[in-house]
Formats: structure tokens, C-alpha cells, sequence
């Protein structure tokens, strides 16, 4: 579905954004983070591959002149058109599939996974890829390779159902290698996972450099997302195996890999990045955007902003505050941001724990808020209770307004605060609950904590910053063809380790 938004600019740079399930059809701190570019840099030229969950998703952001098309490639839309191959073609592509699927079972043939991978984007292209993972030979395929001996997977003993699920899954995760991709400028894909599959299709059809920017470890989050999927143990093996070579695939032949903080730098080396194709670029914000919020509540706050998904762990916190009404009990805990569709039932667990603990009138969920600072004003403290995170938006836009904050140990989260806040391990309530106390019980140290949090910020994590940073790499990438990917000996070699309007970040 193609969206024109404005008019291409001549003589600029052109980039074209990989995204899922973020800009521009949400919003969260990536989609902030996209805006920001776009809007921060109208000299260059942007198009958008949107990787979305139905294809019904509203764009929800307001393009500038600068971006010229969105295109949305659904994974779980209205079945794709197009007819499977027939004859030596049927053939050619089955051979590719069966040496892909090899590759996702067994380590001794994944180095077959990219040759594999290109081949199906061949097939993806003239249509012939969805539908030939919709028929019967490509579940025989899959049965046949899980029947073999000597493979971990097979003591599980999968059976037709579990191939059936399996090839399911793999039909909608390659989707994106259908959409139309870029054939000049620069693939920018703004996370890891099945958004950078146009990317890679590019990069290998017409050598446009590939730019990674991982704001959480994309792997890793699949990885906690699978221990709860209600699928059998062969099939997350399955789908694990192919987000991991998927992962390997993108740090091996990006020209440039820009981690939002150095925790994601260590994932990407072990998964085969160069360290010298690695450059860690912060987030920034606007320090005149997010002022001092000015007073405190008159009682206890404690406040929270974000997406209500599980990834945010808000057990943990309504856990944590339950504690802190022991000992202060006028404290309140206020939570802001939306609820993804299909996010739901999440929510109505976190509102049914609060009720179980007797915090029901304490606890209040409101919603998204139209301009994030009043979540951060709201609070006498910010919390943070991730249990993955990259370098979160939410974090330094508290900090620059002033706030002291408690955050969990995950992704970038301790380079952010430094000594400015007070960092605790994910999951530990009685942790969570004993730094929120203490902040609660000396406002010298949380007013003095709030200003040192600010300056820090100011010196380290503006949004010029940011911006200056990702147009040298443009020009960079655009001006050279793209920085060269290592070889694979020597991969081996080297891995032996204007002001943007404001947003809100919560989704």
C-alpha cells in the first residue's frame, strides 16, 4: 500500500527506512526516534518500507515534505497474490528451501542459510515465494528434514501439526522480502529481525549498503518472547534458529552497524559483527523540548510512561510500589502510555494484580498522555521496569526535565543515568521498592539527582547530536557505495569477541 507523501528533493541524499511495527503506523520511543530523523535532516530524502501487523494499521504520523513514499508490507494481512513456480523452477526453489530449512536445523549446513535466503528473494520477488510456502511440498520438505537422524530436535519427536505451524510462521516472517526494496541510497533499517529482509534483498541485487541501527537486541527480545509462545518446543527451535542466522546474516554484511548503547555492541560482536563496522550513536533529545518540570506532587508519586506490554514488566512495579505503600502509604503509582492492539490482556492482568495486592485506588492506568512531560512532572520519581531495553527515550527525556528516576539494569539503561539516578536488577521488587524509598525519603538527593541528571543529558545525549552523527553516515555510505563488509575469513579473524515538535514516547 503506497502513501505519497510530499516531493522528492534533487540533489540530496536518499535513504530509505526499514521499519516494524513502529513509524510510522505507532507510536514508542523507535517511531519518536524516527520522526526526529526525518524532521531533523529536510535536505535529505526519505521512503519508508513499513513492516506492520494487519496492512489496516492508520499512519499515525504526520510526514514532512522530505519523505516521499510509505510503503506497508503486512505480515498478517490478506494472503499475498501470485502463483508458485512450476517445473525447473518449482524445482530450483525447493532445493532452496530445503537448504534453508537445513540450515535452521542443523549447524553443520548453516553456512548454506544466505545463499539460500537470497535464492528465496528471487522467488519473493515475481510473487512465487507465499504461495509456495502455503502448499504441501514445502511442509514435506520440512517433515523430511525433521525425520533425519542425529538432529537435537528430533528427540521431540514434531509431528504434522508442529511442520504445518512451522511453515506457517516461516511464510508470514518472509513476507517482507516481497516489498518493493531500494535500488540506490542507503537501507536504513531502524531494528534487527524480518525489517532488515529488504534490506538484505537490496544490498545483494543491487549493492545498496545496508545501515543497522539496533535500538534493543532484536535477537534477545525474541529469544524472552519465545519462552511463553504457545507453540511446541520444535517449533520455537525452529523459529529461534531462523532469527539467529537471520541476526548473523545482518552484523556479517552491514556496512555499518550504530548501537544505541555499547550492552548491544557485545551482542552483535558475538553474532559475528567487526568491531571496526560497529559505532555506538546515543539517542538525543531536545534539552529546551523537555525543561525543568518544575515542582514535585504534593504527596509521594511514583510515575511510569511506556507501552503497556510485558516487555515493560509492570508486575514488577505494581509489586515494587505495594512495598512502598508499606512504608509511605499516601504514595501513588501513575502510568502512562497506550496499550497495543492485542496488548490488552496484558493490561487487564496488571490491573487484576494491582486489585489482588489491594492497590486498586492507588494504581491508576491513564492512558496516553498528548504531551509527555506532564508523566514526567506527574512523578517524584520516574521508574523504569524493563526487562530488555536499548537506550530508552523515556529515561533521558525524565532526566532532562529534571526528574530522578529508578531504573532496572537492562540495555543502555546504566550508560544513560551514570550516577544520576539509581539503578536495580530486572525482576526484583524488594530491589525496586528499597531505591524508590530511599529517593521518596530525601528530597535533597532527589532534587540533587534531578539536576545532575539534566546537565548530564546537556553534555552528553542531545538531539543534535544524534542528528549531526546519522547525516555524516549518510554522506558516508552514499558517497563511498557503502562501507565494505568483512570477509568472512576475515570476520573469523576479527570476532575471536530546526527543533522537532515534541512527541510522546509513549506508546
Amino acid at each position: 500500500m503506497y502513501f505519497p507523501h510530499g516531493v522528492r528533493h534533487s540533489g540530496t541524499s536518499r535513504v530509505t527506512l526499514l521499519t516494524e511495527g513502529t513509524y510510522p503506523h505507532s507510536h514508542g520511543g523507535v517511531s519518536v526516534w524516527c520522526d526526529q530523523l526525518v524532521t531533523g535532516m529536510p535536505d535529505t530524502s526519505f521512503d519508508v518500507v513499513a513492516v506492520t501487523g494487519t496492512g489496516r494499521e492508520p499512519v499515525v504520523w504526520d510526514a514532512p515534505a522530505n519523505v516521499g513514499r510509505v510503503v506497508s508490507v503486512p505480515m498478517w494481512g490478506p494472503t499475498p497474490g501470485g502463483r508458485a513456480p512450476r517445473g525447473p523452477h518449482h524445482r530450483r526453489l525447493a532445493e532452496s528451501y530445503e537448504q534453508f530449512v537445513s540450515g535452521l536445523l542443523d549447524p553443520r549446513a548453516e553456512d548454506g542459510f544466505g545463499p539460500a535466503l537470497y535464492a528465496l528473494a528471487r522467488a519473493a520477488e515475481v510473487g512465487g515465494l507465499s504461495p509456495f510456502l502455503r502448499g504441501d511440498r514445502a511442509i514435506s520438505i520440512l517433515t523430511a528434514l525433521w525425520n533425519r537422524s542425529g538432529l537435537a530436535v528430533s528427540e521431540a519427536r514434531p509431528t504434522l501439526q508442529d511442520a504445518v505451524t512451522a511453515t506457517m510462521l516461516l511464510e508470514h516472517a518472509l513476507r517482507p522480502l516481497a516489498a518493493p526494496y531500494p535500488e540506490t541510497g542507503v537501507a536504513h533499517a531502524v531494528s534487527g529481525g524480518v525489517a532488515v529482509l529488504p534490506g538484505l534483498a537490496a544490498l545483494e541485487r543491487h549493492g545498496v549498503p545496508l545501515l543497522l541501527t539496533e535500538h534493543g537486541v532484536y535477537l534477545r527480545e525474541r529469544y524472552l518472547g519465545y519462552r511463553t509462545a504457545p507453540y511446541r518446543w520444535p517449533v520455537k527451535a525452529l523459529l529461534l534458529g531462523f532469527f539467529r542466522l537471520l541476526a548473523e546474516e545482518t552484523y556479517r554484511r552491514a556496512a555499518l552497524i550504530t548501537p544505541g548503547n555499547r550492552y548491544n555492541r557485545l551482542w552483535e560482536e558475538h553474532g559475528g559483527a567487526a568491531p571496526e563496522a560497529i559505532r555506538t550513536v546515543y539517542n538525543g533529545v531536545d534539552p529546551a523540548a523537555f525543561p525543568p518540570a518544575g515542582p514535585e506532587p504534593d504527596t509521594p508519586v511514583l510515575s511510569w510512561a511506556g507501552r503497556v506490554d510485558p516487555i515493560k514488566d509492570l508486575e514488577t512495579l505494581i509489586r515494587a510500589f505495594t512495598l512502598v505503600r508499606e512504608r509511605i502509604p499516601a504514595a501513588r503509582l501513575r502510568l502512562f502510555g497506550g496499550t497495543p492492539r492485542g496488548g490488552e490482556a496484558y493490561r487487564d492482568r496488571c490491573e487484576a494484580l494491582a486489585a489482588e495486592l489491594g492497590q486498586a485506588a492507588a494504581v491508576t492506568f491513564e492512558g496516553r498522555v498528548e504531551d509527555i512531560r506532564d508523566a514526567y512532572a506527574a512523578g517524584s520519581v520516574v521508574m523504569l521496569s524493563s526487562i530488555s531495553e536499548g537506550f530508552p527515550f523515556t529515561l533521558i527525556e525524565a532526566m532532562s526535565c529534571g526528574r530522578a528516576t529508578v531504573s532496572t539494569d537492562v540495555g543502555g539503561v546504566r550508560e544513560a543515568v551514570g550516577d544520576t539516578g539509581l539503578v536495580v536488577p530486572p525482576r526484583d521488587p524488594a530491589a525496586m521498592a528499597g531505591a524508590a524509598l530511599e529517593l521518596l525519603a530525601d528530597a535533597a538527593r532527589r532534587h540533587r539527582m534531578g539536576e545532575e541528571a539534566r546537565l548530564r543529558v546537556i553534555e552528553q545525549f542531545t538531539l543534535r547530536q544524534t542528528i549531526d552523527t546519522f547525516r555524516s553516515i549518510y554522506r558516508e555510505l552514499s558517497g563511498s557505495g557503502g562501507l565494505r563488509a568483512p570477509s568472512a575469513v576475515e570476520d573469523h579473524l576479527l570476532t575471536t569477541v530546526g527543533r522537532p515538535p515534541v512527541r510522546s514516547a509513549a506508546g
